[in-house]
């Protein structure tokens, strides 16, 4: 027991397993293939400025995976989704052997084609949206009315897609040049969808004391049909703010990379690999907002 706990104390950053093929490492996932489906599995690595830290933040990766989980199944009757086991479902026989290794932080989905584009949502005027607006008053060329400051509510949340970098930056695009990309209604679909998903989520989460400034959703096809995969709303994937401190016109406290960012910003770093080590209370204290979230959110602790 105790050998176990000292694990999950760790922060893990990469996962090998014997005789499963790994397809696919990104900035925080590894993806093995099953044959009929595939294994995601969250590590605990962190990225910044479009580097990946050598430091890790301990049970990131568990708690990306168990509340990609929760909203999965709270939005099932809005899209289905990739997939294929429950979080309480027993593991599969040939992945007993890495139980331990893979519990809490680890999906089994369809073989899904994701598509090429990423749903982002925003409901906040806040990082790329809020630098363009200063100077041209518009979010990803979406006219916004004048006189809003940082942190600002819109009016009405926004669909502003994007498309997808292995490494580097996303690029924010027009509708239309999603609908050329995906074909036009697919992407009328995702759009749709994304906002009925973002808007739900957006007043579960303010009944918690959160606000969903913005987020992320990645749609795929299986077998014809149109699912959310990827991950959900999860603090990676969206800006997750504190309701009760939050005051527009500035930039605000969040439950994600924010304190690993500031620090990183004080360093005389210019941003590019190898990024440096972070020291322990700046990893403490992204490791404890993470955790944070998922309680707040699911109304229970990660045990």
């Amino acid at each position: 027991m105790n050998k176990i706990i000292m694990m999950r104390n760790e922060p893990l950053l990469k996962i090998d397993l014997d005789e499963i093929p790994k397809v696919k490492s990104g900035k925080v996932r590894e993806m093995f293939d099953l044959g009929d489906s595939y294994l995601l599995v969250a590590t605990d690595r962190i990225s910044a400025f479009d580097c990946v830290l050598p430091t890790g933040i301990p049970r990131k990766g568990e708690v990306l995976t168990q509340l990609s989980h929760f909203w999965f199944e709270r939005m099932s009757d809005i899209t289905p989704n990739h997939l294929l086991i429950g979080e309480a479902d027993p593991m599969p026989e040939r992945l007993k052997p890495f139980e331990a290794l893979l519990a809490r932080r680890s999906m089994i989905v369809k073989k899904a084609q994701p598509l090429a584009i990423e749903c982002v949502v925003r409901g906040y005027l806040s990082g790329s949206g809020w630098k363009e607006y200063k100077t041209d008053k518009t979010v990803c060329g979406i006219r916004i009315p004048d006189g809003l400051t940082e942190s600002a509510e819109l009016e009405d949340p926004i669909f502003t897609p994007a498309t997808k970098a292995e490494s580097g930056h996303d690029e924010n695009i027009s509708f239309e040049k999603a609908a050329e990309i995906v074909g036009g209604d697919l992407a009328e679909r995702v759009r749709d969808l994304s906002m009925r998903i973002y808007k739900s989520a957006r007043e579960y989460a303010a009944e918690r004391g959160i606000i969903i400034a913005d987020t992320k959703f990645e749609f795929g096809l299986f077998e014809g049909e149109l699912i959310l995969i990827d991950e959900v709303l999860t603090p990676d994937s969206s800006r997750f703010w504190p309701a009760d401190q939050y005051e527009h016109g500035r930039s605000q406290p969040s439950f994600d990379k924010q304190y690993v960012r500031d620090y990183l910003e004080s360093l005389d770093w210019d941003k590019s690999p190898p990024a440096p080590e972070l020291p322990p209370e700046v990893i403490a204290k992204t490791s404890e907002k993470y955790l944070e979230a998922y309680s707040r959110l699911t109304g229970r602790e990660l045990d």
